[in-house]
């Protein structure tokens, strides 16, 4: 089995046939779909051996399991937000639903068509979560294929969604009821200093706003307006939901750019950083800075635009160091592989082991990394170059590169050189 796959992984020698090719690629599919089935056996496995070691440890049962996730993540090299799903997912798989557990051991079913089941039967009792398990992923009695293999997403999706409105209706309409509590935007990097801007909403409510937006379209464009329909759309959601009249207006807004003097005074091209964001074209922060009415915060950097090190006797770090953190790290997790914003301030050797509350020693993370780095057996360190090197229970070691602001300062300028490029950056901004 493994020459086989590792056949298969060198790819395709020169001067195969199209018909091979094809061959190749579904052979390959096959491969992912079981290497899928047995990281989810492994993953069970671990969260099992994590809490008999925490159990023995005398960790809460509460507490049980904790850090797992993070570990899969890690592992996976996805975010732990990411991980945790992937768990829960691997536990369904093997303990709730093993017909589709056995497709995807085969190679036939993907963790994402295995996911879409287990989220249409969330709400329905073991029972009836095992009787679609069966009816769609089973292998028939004469030994027909499973329904399953042959459906495409969408397919897949309302075929689980009517067995269980048809098993249990009753629970379904009261998952429908509580989806509302759901509700939410979200904000997602897009290329080209873009952003894809979301929102989840009731049917209803979604609908709606879609349909009004759709409408100031087909009256700007019979209006005669040059604006494409979707950037028409676009403008008119900014200006209601902001307050803005036209495209062309000056949003009030506050935004965090860090970028040099010079990058600033239009000497220098570096790149600047939009904090939630990431790295952007100097010019593009300029003209961004310019065509808009914003809040500026001066940040003190050295020469090479690192910022300044700060540091506290206190354990909390206090607000001014702990905005000079988020900044510092871009507004999101520093954990490997975790696109989470930061939502704490926390150390990087403990402060119970002796860590010093100072900008080396103090990272952003979001809440799900700062709880699994308490679990027993997790230990981190900061580097002299800003970088941050984690170590898990099982004894991997992961580490997270320094910020940007961390780049090694160039020899210092001159008194006459710091002088003459503050005297411009007084200027530019008074400009």
């Amino acid at each position: 089995m493994n020459e086989t796959i590792d056949h298969l992984l060198a790819g395709p020698p020169s001067g195969v046939s199209e018909h091979e090719l094809v061959d190749w690629i579904a052979r390959l599919e096959a491969v992912k779909c079981t290497a899928e089935a047995v990281q989810a056996q492994a993953a069970v496995r671990l969260e099992e051996a994590a809490r008999v070691r925490q159990t023995a440890a005398g960790v809460p049962a509460r507490k049980l399991g904790e850090g797992v996730a993070s570990q899969i993540a890690l592992a996976r090299r996805v975010s732990p937000a990411k991980g945790a799903k992937l768990l829960g997912l691997a536990k369904i798989l093997l303990t709730e639903m093993p017909h589709t557990f056995r497709l995807m051991k085969a190679g036939l079913f993907s963790q994402w068509q295995a996911t879409i089941l287990a989220r249409e039967t969330a709400c329905l009792s073991l029972e009836d979560r095992r009787v679609i398990d069966d009816q769609l992923c089973a292998t028939g009695p004469n030994g027909q294929p499973a329904k399953a293999v042959t459906m495409g997403l969408r397919q897949l999706e309302n075929a689980a969604k009517k067995l269980a409105i048809t098993l249990d209706q009753e629970s379904v309409v009261a998952r429908a009821a509580n989806a509302e509590k759901d509700r939410r935007v979200s904000l997602r990097l897009a290329p080209d200093t873009m952003t894809w801007l979301g929102a989840l909403l009731p049917v209803k409510d979604g609908v709606a706003v879609y349909a009004a937006l759709d409408q100031a379209a087909n009256a700007a464009r019979a209006a005669g307006d040059e604006r494409t329909r979707g950037q028409v759309m676009a403008d008119t959601l900014v200006d209601r939901v902001t307050g803005r009249t036209t495209a062309e207006a000056r949003p009030r807004i506050e935004v965090k750019v860090v970028m040099t003097a010079d990058a600033l005074a239009n000497t220098s091209d570096q790149p600047a950083v939009v904090e939630g964001y990431g790295p952007v074209p100097a010019a593009w922060a300029r003209e961004a800075l310019a065509d808009a009415e914003v809040f500026v915060r001066r940040l003190f950097t050295d020469p090479a635009g690192r910022l300044v090190a700060m540091e506290s006797r206190s354990r909390k770090a206090p607000d001014g160091l702990a905005e000079f953190i988020a900044t510092r790290d871009g507004g999101t997790c520093r954990t490997v592989g975790c696109d989470a914003p930061i939502r704490n301030i926390d150390h990087v050797e403990r402060h119970t082991d002796g860590g010093e509350t100072s900008a080396q020693n103090l990272q952003g993370l979001c809440e799900r990394c700062n709880q699994a780095k308490e679990a027993i057996g997790w230990q981190a360190r900061p580097g002299p170059d800003g970088s941050i090197t984690t170590i898990t229970p099982t004894g991997h070691i992961y580490t997270s590169p320094p910020p940007d602001t961390w780049k090694p300062a160039p020899p210092p300028l001159s008194r006459a050189e710091l002088r003459l490029r503050n005297a411009l950056l007084d200027h530019t901004l008074a400009a």
